[in-house]
């Protein structure tokens, strides 16, 4: 093996290995770093929500996924006298997946490991340990030991650390405070097979007695949780005979089940104070840690994924310029801790033991059920809080002009493409920038020199128009340029183009929109943005050797 790479992640959890995923997408020289040789078996992550499968739609792996996942699971909420007061099921797809997803955490950890194999320029070393860190003016050195004891060194550009919330890269090589607190419950989480129970949803009950969650996982597995009292010791709340006595009020018979996993965890509520170092990045657990309520620690992670992998990418092939990668603590540490704090309060909702104040808690939420704007509100989902960048990102908003779309994630529709075959608009976009127009062909608006320019970023260009607009059946519009064209079939983008005020937006990788204008102003677009994130080098060379396991 060589000793070096582009970019070296450490850490081979679904974070870590999913953004290897997406560099070997765009093509950027990686290695994986894992400490453990296998993936471990135990509870974690069960829930995936719709951006974080659009992640992993840019990495080629949404379906690998999906296949062992159970899709658009609603979550129930109980009050203490067991009244179902919220069936929380989001009927959008705005962004083509999903809202609600169950999976199971190793199962999807396989499929992104065997995700990786399809790349000669990405690899993965497990058994290797990282034990020290040094930067320059030039990249990274990293001191690796093996599972033999034998020490290694490496180097590489840029390092993403996603060694977990227990980094080693943040806490001891970086010294990055990790900045909020350990909730001071304990919960145990207890997993069995033949699931019992007829309840194919997410169930969260919230009985001062011992609140907990029930939830069906794939292939015949269910989950519980329950909250751990003061005085109840770790080590004997997982026996067996106090396992089954946690169950015996919630099936028919606990000496029935397999319990095949079982842990006590803490809830954790925290955020590293800044997400880069130099040319290292935090990402997933190591950058942020949250409760399990509202579902978004690993979703959190995938964020993380998308939005850094693309600009890693850009400023590797020397199309982008560094500064773009100042971007990625200020769009994601934010919008991070703003879901831990979303989390913190709907958990202490949850969890409350206090019998008064439950009781009124249950009046207050059976009550939202004849309000009909915040029963919406609430079950479909848009409580949850979504990113929105603004011109610290990678955006470029026009002087004088407005636009709702700006900075946001774009509706992902069904889209036609000129063979016939109907695909997600993010698959006709392609891995890149792309430049989006309503019946206007972008590359029309240019010259040659400013497509060159376009192109030297990796942009594509697409044209949306109407359903059946071509002259007949078999005779799609056209363009005299290579602007793909793709007709509208859900009829969802017409009225997005319309609310956004522009009939050409930019779209960024992770697909966020970067700039909105009109066609008229497409050269000024082309001006602001490029000249602001473009690299005037050439590509660099990769670093020499390969990536395969160096054993």
């Amino acid at each position: 093996m060589g000793t070096g790479a582009d970019v070296v992640v450490v850490g081979g959890g679904p974070v870590g290995v999913l953004i290897a995923n997406l560099l070997g997408v765009y093509g950027v020289q990686t290695l994986v770093l894992e400490r453990s040789p296998e993936i471990l078996d135990y509870p974690r992550a069960v829930g995936m929500d719709d951006e974080a499968l659009r992640v992993l739609q840019a990495a080629g792996l949404a379906q690998d996924i999906l296949r062992d996942a159970v899709s658009n699971v609603p979550m129930r909420m109980f009050t203490a006298d067991r009244r179902c007061f919220a069936d929380i099921l989001p009927t959008t797809r705005e962004f083509g997946w999903y809202r609600r997803n169950i999976f199971s955490q190793p199962l999807a950890e396989q499929a992104l490991r065997h995700g990786l194999e399809r790349f000669a320029h990405v690899g993965m070393w497990t058994g290797a340990e990282l034990t020290g860190l040094e930067q320059d003016g030039d990249g990274a050195s990293l001191q690796v030991q093996d599972s033999d004891g034998k020490a290694r060194q490496l180097r590489a550009r840029f390092v993403v650390a996603a060694d977990g919330g227990r980094s080693t890269v943040r806490d001891k090589l970086l010294h990055i405070p990790f900045d909020g607190r350990t909730h001071a419950r304990k919960w145990v989480v207890i997993e069995c097979e033949n699931d019992p129970l007829d309840a194919p949803y997410t169930a969260l009950h919230c009985e001062p007695a011992r609140p907990y969650v029930s939830l069906r996982l794939p292939y015949g597995l269910r989950r519980w949780e329950f909250l751990l009292f003061p005085g109840e010791d770790d080590e004997q709340m997982l026996r067996p005979e106090r396992v089954r006595a946690l169950l015996a009020a919630h099936v028919p018979d606990p000496a029935a089940l397999r319990i095949i996993r079982a842990r006590v965890y803490a809830h954790h509520s925290r955020v590293a104070r800044r997400f880069r170092e130099g040319r290292v990045f935090l990402a997933g657990d190591a950058a942020h840690l949250s409760p399990p309520w509202i579902g978004q620690g690993l979703n959190a992670g995938f964020r993380d994924a998308g939005n850094l992998a693309w600009k890693l990418a850009g400023v590797v092939h020397g199309t982008l310029a560094p500064a773009v990668l100042d971007t990625y603590h200020c769009e994601r540490h934010g919008h991070a801790r703003t879901m831990i704090e979303l989390a913190d309060q709907v958990g202490a909702i949850f969890s409350l033991r206090n019998r008064p104040l439950a009781w009124l808690r249950d009046r207050l939420l059976l009550a939202m059920q004849y309000l009909p704007p915040v029963r919406d509100y609430v079950l479909q989902m848009r409580f949850k809080p979504m990113p929105r960048y603004d011109a610290q990102g990678v955006v470029a908003p026009i002087a004088g002009r407005e636009s709702a779309l700006l900075g946001r994630m774009a509706i992902q529709p069904l889209v036609e493409l000129p063979d016939g075959r109907t695909v997600r608009l993010d698959d006709a976009c392609g891995p890149g920038l792309c430049l989006v127009g309503w019946n206007t062909d972008p590359w029309l608006l240019l010259d040659d020199a400013q497509r060159a320019r376009w192109r030297r970023l990796g942009a594509a260009s697409l044209m949306v128009v109407r359903s059946r607009s071509g002259a007949g059946p078999g005779r799609p519009v056209c363009s005299t340029t290579s602007t793909v064209v793709v007709q509208d079939v859900e009829n969802l983008l017409s009225g997005w183009f319309l609310r956004g005020g522009g009939d050409v937006v930019l779209l960024r990788p992770d697909r966020y929109v970067a700039a909105v204008c009109r066609g008229t102003e497409i050269a000024l677009l082309g001006e602001k943005f490029l000249d602001r994130f473009s690299a005037a080098q050439a590509p660099c060379d990769a670093p020499a050797g390969a990536t395969e396991n160096p054993a």
